[in-house]
């Protein structure tokens, strides 16, 4: 098939040239080779396509009937290289994004909506899930993913920003309940679980200073898979809560939401990444990522 169609372009070069040696400059082929694939090509339709003279060519009523459907299939052929160039060099086409719910929120959409303005011409998909999406098989052209580290040296990932665990109370039930003051209090203390995370209930522990570490596994009574509910289960006083910075507003604390035990930062951190498969990617997403890039540089996590 692929000789054929081979064959059927010469064939229109050959047309639109006048001649043999005409298509074989254009092509950058011998003449011979022009008129052995016109002859193969006579063959497989089973009919003359050209006249042939010492002083000029001209087609057959064969040869006119399948020229049309030749030069359709090379214009067509044109137009799907030009359609290749735009998506590789111009900011338009489908653009498939993945991340989390809270991300998208929060920061993804923030950091893109001007963009997506200025740039009418692109198709956007937001993909927001908690799960772990294949980039391949969902067609996923960037993931934005929070991750201690990544163990898939298959994929290109450019860390945009640092973020950390937080561990919060509301107010209303530090009020109501015995002091923090040490990672061994928050065993006496309701965790709000975030099933998302390998162990809700267990966390590690170490001071800023002296840089001692406690393990400690805390009781949970209500846990979730959704990051935005336990934030309000949090703040209307069920239980603490571990956040991570990127997902606390700056203004959290005109929330009602205090941070517990200050002095000792919970582990591990996490960077926020742009993965995508390959490291030579179409100009919408190098700009996409770029875009994001900066807003994380201007964005200062809690």
């Amino acid at each position: 098939m692929l000789d054929s169609l081979r064959s059927m372009a010469i064939f229109v070069s050959v047309v639109d040239k006048g001649s043999f040696s005409g298509a074989a400059r254009e092509l950058r082929i011998t003449t011979s080779a022009v008129s052995q694939q016109i002859r193969i090509l006579e063959n497989d339709v089973g009919a003359v396509l050209l006249h042939r003279s010492t002083r000029k060519l001209s087609l057959t009523e064969a040869g006119g009937v399948f020229y049309e459907s030749c030069n359709e299939m090379v214009q067509a052929a044109k137009k799907g290289r030009v359609r290749i160039n735009e998506l590789r060099d111009e900011l338009v086409g489908d653009l498939r994004i993945a991340t989390t719910p809270e991300l998208g929120l929060n920061h993804i959409l923030p950091a893109l909506s001007e963009w997506l303005q200025a740039h009418p011409g692109l198709k956007v998909h937001f993909e927001a899930d908690n799960r772990y999406i294949d980039l391949i098989e969902e067609r996923i052209d960037i993931a934005v993913r929070l991750s201690p580290g990544l163990a898939d040296s298959t994929l290109i990932a450019r860390p945009m920003a640092q973020t950390h665990l937080v561990l919060l109370a509301s107010s209303s039930y530090l009020d109501k309940h015995s002091a923090i003051n040490t990672p061994d209090d928050l065993e006496q203390h309701e965790i709000i679980g975030l099933t998302l995370a390998k162990d809700p209930q267990e966390y590690l522990f170490r001071h800023r200073m002296t840089g001692e570490e406690k393990a400690i596994r805390m009781p949970s009574r209500i846990q979730t898979n959704n990051v935005f509910l336990m934030s309000s289960l949090v703040t209307n006083g069920h239980g603490l809560g571990a956040l991570l910075s990127v997902d606390l507003p700056p203004t959290y604390a005109e929330g009602g939401l205090v941070e517990v035990l200050p002095d000792w930062e919970l582990q591990p951190n996490y960077t926020l990444y742009a993965i995508t498969q390959r490291r030579e990617q179409p100009l919408k997403v190098v700009r996409c990522i770029e875009t994001l890039m900066q807003y994380f540089s201007q964005v200062q996590m809690v």
